[in-house]
């Protein structure tokens, strides 16, 4: 058993994005290792068991970034710091250890191709409630993984990532079942060809629009342990500003994005700093979108208000009337749940705990519908898909992803966003502090792309496209099938198990 969790470990470990030797292809021995798991373990109990350990040794090479925000930033001690990302893979991979759980039953129950059909729906309706379930964190999509392929992931057009996932893993266990059921080889082959042809057929005829709406993507790398100091804000508008009339000598850009938080205090307020950023909007003739935090007074009388994370576009008159507030807030970072509880206060001290925006809407430049998406929002579907139902274009991700260092999570980040763009069919702009800033195009290839831990612009012109991709159209019934199918069959083999009751233990 131990091999098999090796196996599932380093298949992760290599798979997804790293900084020392990453290779996509070796992401299919993760779901592939724990069916194995299942398919040879003795009880359901040692199935959940080295599933579990299995998963945790992956996630938390896959998480072990997550130790430079609590320590570095979050100002806990390294003896906290340390076990935090191990405590988050154990308990995510709670999920990894169900899919063993469900592969031990399964495979004392049906076999060949039904076996491997079964195994990608319940990665992909685990990858969909780990998306869901306890405010969600997808990070380990495992169709993410192959990001940097492009024609690997235009499934995800009709599929979704999740759907994709499901079908890596039911090409990954038909390759481990071949020896015993030949069946599964034609499977395999069939499920590489379909997603090759297909993949290479979209990258090379998708058509990503006319390129006449220049964008500048401006990347400040300002020191996250400086960025909130009263002393220091001033020098960070000028630095954006530099920047941003230096993008616009060359490029003619009708928008400049900067990254979340970009500007560390209240833009809404009529202060000296807004009015350096309100200068340079109505000089330079240019929309900015940038990242601040806001407040809504809900008790003038008492001083009460609500705080929000938010991305402003102040227009080319300096005004700033339209708005994005971030809804899928990062737990102990935004906000601090069971706050009465926790012997530690939330990782970002500069505010109080923020509250999720509703109601949003694309931003709007020159009639161009700009879907926003703060930070981790790429990593979740539902965001991109609700953003172009309502009108979206464009997308635009804004991060600071200096909070990672220099670790695996920037470019895992950007996997995921990739991720967005081939679902939905648009283009995307992704502006960051530290990097990875990106043009990513339709199909997910990255057109341009920054440097990170350098202050830098990138400038683009890129398409507004109107026409949906498939699975836009039907995610909500593609949705329900998976959770369906996955529920069906594993009722059937419950139903056998009571009805033969100790044929599979």
């Amino acid at each position: 058993m131990l091999t098999l969790v090796l196996i599932a470990t380093v298949g992760a470990w290599i798979g997804f994005a790293n900084p020392v030797f990453h290779f996509p292809l070796a992401a299919l021995a993760f779901p592939l290792g724990l069916a194995w798991i299942g398919f040879r373990a003795t009880s359901w109990k040692k199935a959940l068991k080295y599933g579990w350990f299995a998963g945790t040794l992956a996630a938390t090479g896959c998480y072990y970034w997550m130790v430079i925000p609590v320590q570095i930033y979050g100002g806990l001690p390294w003896f906290i710091a340390l076990p935090c990302p191990i405590l988050l893979a154990a308990s995510i991979s709670l999920y990894f250890g169900l899919f063993s759980v469900g592969m031990y039953y399964a495979g004392k129950q049906i076999d060949g191709i039904p076996l491997c059909l079964l195994a990608g729906f319940s990665w992909a309706s685990m990858e969909m409630l780990m998306g869901t379930l306890f405010s969600g964190f997808p990070w380990i999509n495992l169709s993410s993984a192959f990001a940097s392929w492009p024609f690997a992931i235009q499934s995800a057009s009709v599929l979704g990532a999740y759907g994709l996932s499901g079908v890596f893993a039911m090409l990954a266990v038909a390759l481990l079942l071949y020896s015993t059921y030949k069946s599964t080889l034609w499977l395999a082959v069939g499920l590489t060809l379909c997603l090759t042809v297909f993949g290479v057929y979209r990258v090379t005829t998708f058509d990503t629009g006319t390129p006449d709406f220049p964008i500048s993507l401006i990347q400040g790398n300002v020191d996250q342990g400086k960025k909130w100091a009263p002393s220091y804000q001033a020098a960070t508008v000028k630095k954006y500003s530099k920047l941003t009339l230096e993008a616009m000598r060359d490029h003619k850009s009708v928008l400049a994005i900067w990254p979340e938080t970009a500007m560390p205090f209240y833009l809404q307020n009529m202060t000296p700093l807004r009015k350096g950023v309100e200068i340079l909007a109505r000089e330079a003739k240019i929309n900015i979108i940038t990242g601040s935090p806001a407040y809504h007074v809900t008790n003038m009388k008492k001083n009460n208000y609500v705080l929000y994370n938010r991305a402003w576009l102040m227009d080319t008159t300096g005004r700033t009337t339209q708005h994005y507030d971030k809804e899928h807030l990062v737990p102990f970072g935004e906000y601090m749940p069971f706050e009465e509880w926790m012997p530690f206060k939330k990782l970002v001290q500069a505010a109080g705990n923020f509250l999720p925006g509703t109601d949003n809407h694309p931003l709007k430049v020159n009639g161009v519908a700009l879907g926003v998406l703060i930070c981790y929002e790429a990593i979740f579907p539902d965001l991109a898909q609700k953003q172009v139902e309502r009108g979206a274009t464009i997308l635009v991700n804004i991060s600071n992803d200096a909070w990672f260092g220099n670790t695996s999570a920037p470019q895992q980040h950007l996997n995921l966003s990739i991720m967005r763009a081939v679902e939905q069919g648009r283009w995307l702009a992704r502006s960051t502090n530290t990097g990875i800033s990106a043009f990513v195009d339709p199909v997910g290839r990255i057109v341009a792309r920054g440097n990170q831990f350098q202050a830098e612009s990138l400038s683009l012109g890129i398409a507004p496209l109107h026409k949906t991709t498939l699975y836009h159209r039907i995610v909500g019934w593609l949705t329900f099938f998976i959770y369906t199918m996955t529920i069906a069959a594993f009722g059937f083999i419950g139903y056998t198990a009571i009805r033969y009751k100790g044929k599979i233990e």
